[in-house]
């Protein structure tokens, strides 16, 4: 009895130092480039549960966007942010953004296409998560 109490008391111990801390560092955007002459490109990545994956993208007042993501499981979702948006840590160490998400790509949103023409110039922060498990995602962005 006693060797089950320890060994669960490990396990839950074990399970709280693996998690983000509000002390976490947030991590920084990885920005989207384009090869020279394109207007489009191309990301792969694999985001944890729980976990979100940052991109920024710079663009200017009225240009047209389209961002498409594909997750061979069909779990991953994005939103997208204008410029101005920020990543901060809640007291939980999860993730927040203080922004204005571009509409149909918004926290609630689950999107996973979206197209317009964006409303500032800047740097827009695309945010992907995964709505079940673990994702594997290709996301496609193309700017005009």
């Amino acid at each position: 009895m006693a060797m089950r109490v320890a060994a669960s008391f490990l396990l839950c111990l074990l399970f709280l130092m693996s998690g983000a801390s509000a002390a976490d560092p947030v991590p920084t955007p990885r920005p989207i480039f384009f090869a020279r002459g394109a207007s489009q490109g191309t990301v792969d990545g694999n985001v944890l549960r729980g976990e979100r994956a940052l991109y920024s993208i710079t663009a200017g007042a009225g240009q047209a966007m389209t961002v498409a993501i594909t997750a061979p499981e069909g779990n991953a979702a994005f939103q997208i942010y204008e410029p101005g948006s920020r990543v901060a840590r809640d007291k939980d160490g999860i993730l927040e953004v203080e922004g204005n998400a571009l509409r149909g790509a918004g926290e609630t949103d689950d999107a996973t296409r979206w197209a317009g023409r964006l409303p500032r110039g800047g740097p827009y922060l695309i945010v992907i998560g995964s709505t079940r498990g673990n994702a594997g995602y290709t996301l496609h962005v193309k700017i005009e």
